[in-house]
């Protein structure tokens, strides 16, 4: 059985925690700039997703 996802926020990956709430998709703070790109990559890969800056402390990686 194959399972798509398709234009699904995966994962939310931020510097500032007040600006996330919960909805569904795991949260991952992160202690620095570097340390959420790192986590960022990694799960895109993990997921085979892209990767979303939001420019404001968080990062979004979605299924397209």
């Amino acid at each position: 059985m194959d399972i798509e996802t398709k234009k699904t926020i995966l994962a939310v990956i931020t510097l500032k925690p007040g600006l996330v709430a919960g909805g569904g998709a795991p949260i991952f703070i992160a202690s620095s700039r570097e340390e959420q790109e790192k986590i960022a990559f990694y799960l895109s890969r993990i997921m085979d997703a892209m990767v979303h800056d939001l420019d404001n402390g968080v990062m979004i990686v979605v299924g397209h």
